[in-house]
């Protein structure tokens, strides 16, 4: 902690000297401090702001350098006083001490090289620590001061802000209570895994809507989101809105694009809840943001993995509660999430089984953030780790029965229970039915008295459906349809 106040105390002298003698040193973003984590094997922006003219100098060196030559890259500040540098990709994951020098300097010398992950979303991703399961023992043994997080603090801007508020702490039980419960359980299992420092940028907003996080360049690209446009201007025109999270681009401006160009090594993504009764324009929505995002980064096609929406809403339509098969906002809006995976290096973590429904929050956070550590570890990581449930390959209709086959079945399909839930069955006619349905091999076999000649086969299709396949590796199946059906929220924009 007394690194972070030194960088404060040097920020605030260098703010009196500014005041005083009218030269505009240099200055920072709030993200670059003490307790930063640089992302290990990419290049390295640095920026900020000095006298126009004015030479920039930016140094990193190994703490413990020996001979190590440090790398240095040098500038000179813009005619509207900004700069940047870029510095070589860092080899090793050691500690390092990082100079930045104009007519004043800053050094932070308590500085870790390892990954670097964006945490962003809404509530279920702001949701901390200290209002999750198990939360008293996980808090009491959260050391480890080699888990970082920044938490971007919450910010609406109309336009592209070009800094944030906040400042990078080290994870221990004094610190970790207001941390997202979600990022730190990821990043907790990627350090452990890794071996490495972790970098959390907690940059989330409860009950926030996709296309708050989405800039207006990229809204203004497709016609389908003109009705988002407008709704955002007339909110930003009313006062009484003046806070309101859910305007088109706010978010990306507030908490976002001041973020970028700092190095990632990808983003972890919690939402969907607010977009649900438009699922189906999701389907283009998340997409675009997840382009958005990283066309503007200018980092490539860094990973973005996602979690796909829990159950939740007791009591709905199941195989042992009639009425027959209903259509669901939250089951569009998850086939919308799942459409996504066609983008390259993305993944989604699938928590169809561990939701509440009573509550929005599902409170195990633990296996949420395990579940998307195991997606990171195979995608971004490349290790050969189980990552997905079983997900919907292909059908084919053999007399009166779907047979329906999986891939990343594991080591073969299971059943938790003494028969599989979950499955409904419907002919020409689109009227579902639930099912009967059993494991062969690698197949699940459907099929329903009432429907001689099946045409489509739904999987845990609900807001809380009863479902029960899983993998050998415990992980749950993805929820699927079969048919291209129009469904409820097609029309809504």
């Amino acid at each position: 902690m007394t690194g972070c106040k030194t960088g404060r105390v040097a920020v605030l002298l260098a703010l009196i000297f500014l005041c005083n003698t009218g030269l505009a040193d240099v200055k920072l973003p709030g993200l670059f401090n003490e307790q930063m984590v640089l992302q290990f094997g990419q290049e390295l922006p640095f920026w900020g702001w000095a006298e126009p003219g004015e030479d920039v100098t930016v140094t990193i060196v190994a703490t413990d350098a020996g001979k190590e030559k440090p790398d240095t890259a040098t500038t000179v500040a813009a005619a509207d006083g900004r700069w940047l540098v870029r510095l070589p990709a860092r080899k090793k994951v050691v500690p390092v001490t990082v100079t930045v020098t104009g007519k004043n300097a800053f050094t932070f010398a308590n500085v870790l090289v390892g990954d670097v992950w964006i945490c962003s979303g809404q509530s279920n991703m702001e949701w901390p620590v200290s209002a999750a399961q198990n939360h008293q023992s996980e808090i009491a043994e959260a050391n480890y001061p080699q888990i970082r997080i920044f938490k971007v603090e919450r910010n609406t801007a109309r336009a592209p802000a070009t800094d944030v508020e906040g400042t990078w702490i080290a994870c221990s039980p004094e610190t970790v209570g207001d941390t997202s419960a979600v990022a730190y359980y990821f990043g907790r299992e990627l350090h452990q895994k890794l071996k490495r420092p972790v970098g959390l940028i907690q940059a989330a907003f409860g009950g926030a809507n996709c296309e708050a996080w989405t800039s207006q360049v990229a809204l203004k690209s497709d016609e389908e989101f003109d009705q988002i446009l407008v709704r955002g201007d007339r909110a930003s025109s009313d006062p009484n809105q003046a806070n309101n999270p859910n305007r088109a681009s706010v978010l990306y401006n507030g908490m976002i694009a001041p973020l970028q160009p700092y190095a990632i090594k990808g983003t972890i993504w919690y939402q969907g809840e607010t977009n649900a009764a438009r699922a189906y324009q999701y389907r283009k929505l998340f997409p675009a943001m997840i382009n958005d995002w990283r066309r503007n980064w200018g980092q490539g096609d860094f990973p973005f993995l996602f979690v796909q929406l829990a159950n939740y809403v007791p009591d709905k339509a199941s195989p042992d509660h009639p009425p027959e098969p209903e259509e669901s906002t939250w089951a569009e809006l998850r086939e919308a999430q799942a459409k996504a995976l066609a983008l390259p290096k993305t993944g989604m973590a699938v928590t169809i089984d561990i939701g509440e429904p009573r509550d929005i929050h599902p409170r195990n956070k633990q296996e949420v953030g395990r579940r998307l550590a195991l997606v990171a570890l195979r995608g971004a990581y490349r290790q050969d780790v189980i990552a997905s449930g079983p997900m919907l390959k292909a059908m084919r209709i053999v007399d009166r029965e779907a047979r329906i086959e999986f891939q990343a079945a594991a080591d073969g399909l299971v059943s938790r229970g003494e028969t599989l839930k979950g499955f409904a069955i419907a002919g020409a006619d689109k009227k579902f039915v639930w099912a009967t349905a059993r494991i062969e091999g690698a197949q699940v076999v459907v099929s329903a008295p009432s429907v001689s000649e099946p045409v489509a086969v739904r999987y845990a299709w609900g807001d809380n459906p009863e479902c029960n396949l899983f993998n050998s590796a415990g992980l749950p199946a993805v929820p699927f349809r079969t048919d291209n059906w129009p469904g409820i929220t097609q029309q809504n924009r």
